[in-house]
């Protein structure tokens, strides 16, 4: 990207209706994002939760014209904690390794519901900071051009917590600043391009218009609103079981 960040210009707090599009229909004191959502946010490495090493390593691909937006098909938990998180890290990887027989997690990025935010597939980490993306397994026959966001939670009749809806919105946010995406066009959920799932769950992809729109404002993007809302399938098929947020690998695609 040339120029200046669109972190570095961005002033959150003149932006706040902006931001009150979203915070008026999620609730405006759960959602209100801190100044520091300009930042970079936080993301624990794979070394600090302890991941098993992978049965191969994640190739680097070229950037994601695409970000997923998934939830886990886990319980909601009210464990808020970084022990908890660095645990769901640790059986999301065992349930992807050890019961799907995939080569490692599935997905580039896992936020907790306490808002941690967790490198997934390895080398995920490594290939951000170049500009790239790892081979992921997270949505089947896009895995080569999407970064997939891991939730945790199911979102068919609740909404995210507060805390991790900040985080997600911060990271989407860093995402876009890195790869130069837009988030009105890039930011989608899992049943987009699967459309045999309902992932992200009907109540979080109902919300993700007001996502975008916070995104962008926290990027100071010009276009900050966005007005349409989804059309929100009902009857598309939910989880199976814990973990099951629907067809992650396609068939020419190593998991």
């Amino acid at each position: 990207m040339s120029g200046i960040s669109p972190f570095a210009r961005r002033d959150f707090l003149t932006r706040a209706s902006a931001v009150a599009s979203g915070a008026v229909l999620l609730g405006a004191a759960d959602l209100a994002l801190p100044a520091a959502a300009a930042n970079r946010p936080r993301v624990y490495t794979r070394a600090e939760w302890e991941a098993r090493p992978p049965v191969a390593p994640a190739p680097i691909i070229a950037a994601p014209d695409h970000l997923v937006v998934h939830h886990m098909a886990f319980p909601n938990s009210t464990d808020y904690s970084r022990a908890h998180a660095f645990q769901l890290s640790r059986d999301c990887q065992n349930l992807h390794m050890d019961t799907n027989g995939w080569d490692d997690t599935g997905q580039q990025l896992t936020i907790s519901r306490g808002g941690y935010v967790m490198e997934g597939r390895n080398r995920s980490l490594e290939a951000i900071a170049q500009g790239a993306n790892v081979m992921g397994a997270q949505t089947a026959g896009h895995n080569d051009h999407t970064l997939g966001i891991e939730n945790e939670g199911t979102y068919v009749t609740e909404l995210p917590t507060p805390a991790l809806w900040k985080a997600l919105v911060r990271t989407l946010a860093w995402l876009c600043d890195v790869y130069d995406l837009d988030p009105h066009t890039s930011i989608v959920g899992h049943r987009d391009y699967v459309t045999t799932t309902q992932c992200p769950g009907d109540a979080l992809y109902a919300k993700l218009p007001v996502l975008r729109n916070m995104v962008a404002a926290a990027l100071g993007a010009s276009h900050a609103t966005e007005r349409t809302r989804p059309t929100v399938r009902s009857g598309l098929p939910g989880p199976r079981r814990r973990g099951d947020h629907g067809p992650a690998v396609g068939p020419d695609e190593r998991p």
